[in-house]
């Protein structure tokens, strides 16, 4: 039952004189007549509502995340900087291990050849995940 009117028909009004059936509403009645416009106006009202409450939402959260993100950057960017340093302190310190065994120029040698062959081992890595990705995209590829 929407608006005092009875939908046992199933909505549909059965008199003929549809436009004499608000005659006897008056001002004060607590029955309101709505129209489509109405109900449309309303809904386009409650759907701009609904989109700026969302924008909000989301301008509030894009600013959390910013805000987090900047913390979380400059963290990565120092552990970045410790692993860095321990690296470069095994390196020198497999150099110097190896300084009594071989000598210090072949100590030098096979520590950089060792790097030099784990870096091209990680570049070809790299270069297969990066080609796999463009072959994602690739339009040509079946």
């Amino acid at each position: 039952m929407r608006d005092g009117i009875d939908d046992t028909d199933g909505g549909y009004q059965t008199s003929p004189d549809v436009a004499g059936q608000h005659e006897g509403l008056s001002e004060g009645d607590s029955r309101s007549v709505h129209s489509l416009g109405d109900d449309v106006a309303a809904l386009f009202e409650d759907g701009k509502t609904y989109a700026q409450a969302e924008i909000a939402y989301q301008k509030s959260r894009a600013g959390f995340v910013a805000n987090r993100a900047k913390g979380a950057i400059a963290l990565g960017f120092g552990a970045f900087g410790v692993f860095h340093l321990a690296l470069i302190a095994a390196t020198v310190g497999l150099v110097l291990a190896l300084i009594p065994l071989v000598g210090p120029w072949l100590a030098t040698a096979i520590v950089t050849a060792m790097l030099i062959v784990i870096g091209i081992i990680l570049l070809r890595l790299l270069k297969r995940r990066i080609d796999a990705i463009r072959a994602a995209f690739d339009e040509n590829a079946k």
